[in-house]
């Protein structure tokens, strides 16, 4: 059985991964408009990878005999100035997550819930990996500036993202 007030907190980060995926898949259209199809391909299988996330919540709340309350899902920005603005929102956007994680981390330690914190250490790692990417992506798109070749072939990169394999760790 989960105590109410992690299982309060789990279903809150439930409802933020859940807002990820909707916030991934509002840069991908965002992308797509721009004909960025490789940042769009790339943001779309990032929005599948937070939705897998909110799953995994979803699963332990279960498995735990806790409740699932599945809440209102905020509505996402939907433009940014260019392609850097908008990975840079989606690094600082994973920081956050980041703080949220270690946040219920903490949680489960004053809780003395072991269960709940070895789940959530998937989390710690996959938020290392989250953040190292977007802001690798972020550095990129600064050295290639405004040079239209350089966008190009980081499209072209991005695009190679294959959405059916991420996030199966």
């Amino acid at each position: 059985m989960i105590k109410e007030n992690v299982q309060a907190a789990l279903n809150q980060q439930l409802n933020s991964e859940l807002y990820a995926s909707y916030y991934y898949l509002s840069m991908s259209a965002y992308f797509h408009a721009t004909n960025l199809t490789g940042f769009a391909s790339w943001m779309r299988a990032q929005a599948q990878e937070e939705l897998m996330h909110a799953m995994k919540i979803y699963d332990f709340i279960n498995d735990r005999e806790g409740e699932v309350a599945l809440t209102t899902v905020a509505a996402p920005k939907r433009d940014w100035d260019d392609s850097l603005a908008a990975f840079e929102d989606a690094y600082r956007h994973e920081k956050a997550v980041t703080a949220q994680i270690y946040d219920l981390v903490d949680l489960s330690v004053e809780e003395r819930d072991h269960a709940t914190n070895t789940f959530l250490q998937w989390f710690v790692t996959e938020q290392v990996e989250e953040e190292a990417t977007a802001s690798d992506i972020v550095n990129k798109l600064k050295l290639v500036g405004s040079d239209g070749n350089g966008l190009f072939l980081l499209d072209r990169d991005l695009g190679t993202r294959n959405q059916e394999s991420d996030g199966d760790e």
